[in-house]
């Protein structure tokens, strides 16, 4: 075994070591925050000393905020939100912090030259911030089911879930899909990856149906519209889907770029109407329609993604 290999099982030896929190199966999210924050402290400046890294009365880690670690999930790619309090609820952090100074002290970093040092402390960081991809992908999103919520309020809850995520764009593009899908099962409808969706080089819209083009956007800008005047000009129909509380606005520049030509809805409605048609309005067919709606949405996000954290869990009650 290489001796880069022999450190990094060394280092794995003490997330292994940490408390597991039956949620996360994993240590807890601050744990993980914190231990992003030390190495990156470390790269810095190699002080093993406990007490340098302890705020004021004790209990929390100097540095360490949700801002923090989420700058540095970016710099390794990773731009979902983790650890919003930046571990500051995780009372065992900072003993784990500890062990983690100790282990360190063992491997004797300090001798190797800093270029050395801070490789070794960077694919420290990069297993942590696997681990953080692991967190993601094993989080489905929640859907609450209220049979006494309207079919309206239900998707809003869920995109909303998906907005407090950060998942809302893919979200959204996969929910009108697999409403497509639901109601059109004789009609292929395309499944792209949300990362790749309506990219202007090669897509003119995200689904075509019929002579109609799509689009879905949860941040409505000058380029959907763009996108719209062009179908336009080549003899299509436009439907844009938008988050009810960007209609307004999203109606007011679509008449601006557009005149009166495309159709400017909201996500909510537009799915939401479709499951109580296909319910016949009836409260007990809700249930099966709303079971038929995930099980497609799931299938299109299995087809194509590797980010298996968009996938939506059922709820008990309907599942």
């Amino acid at each position: 075994m290489s001796q880069s290999n022999l450190y990094i099982q060394s280092f794995e030896e003490w997330y292994n070591s940490l408390k597991t929190v039956a949620v996360n199966k994993g240590p807890a999210n601050g744990t993980i925050a914190a231990g992003l924050v030390i190495l990156k402290s470390l790269k810095e400046s190699y002080d093993l000393n406990f007490e340098s890294y302890i705020a004021k009365g004790g209990m929390q880690i100097k540095g360490l905020s949700g801002s923090s670690v989420a700058e540095i999930l970016n710099d390794f790619g990773e731009y979902r939100p983790f650890a919003k309090e930046g571990g500051r609820t995780n009372r065992g952090g900072p003993g784990e912090i500890k062990s983690l100074l100790q282990k360190l002290s063992e491997l004797n970093l300090e001798i190797l030259p800093e270029k050395d040092k801070n490789k070794i402390l960077t694919s420290f960081q990069v297993y942590l911030v696997d681990r953080v991809r692991d967190y993601h992908n094993r989080q489905k999103i929640k859907l609450v089911f209220d049979h006494k919520l309207s079919t309206w309020q239900i998707v809003a809850s869920l995109l909303e879930t998906a907005k407090s995520e950060g998942k809302a764009g893919s979200v959204a593009q996969y929910l009108v899909g697999a409403k497509l899908q639901l109601r059109y099962p004789e009609i292929k409808i395309s499944n792209e990856s949300a990362s790749t969706a309506d990219r202007p080089t090669n897509r003119q819209g995200d689904f075509f149906v019929g002579d109609t083009v799509f689009h879905v956007t949860v941040s409505p800008m000058q380029g959907v519209y763009n996108k719209c005047v062009e179908n336009l000009s080549q003899g299509l129909k436009v439907y844009l889907l938008v988050p009810d509380s960007k209609l307004i606005g999203a109606r007011q520049s679509a008449e601006e770029y557009c005149g009166k030509q495309i159709s400017v809805e909201s996500l909510e409605s537009f799915v939401s109407q479709n499951i109580d048609e296909i319910s016949i309005f009836q409260s007990e067919k809700l249930k099966s329609s709303f079971v038929n709606l995930i099980r497609i949405y799931n299938e299109r996000v299995n087809a194509v993604e590797v980010d298996k954290s968009l996938l939506i869990e059922l709820p008990s009650n309907l599942s």
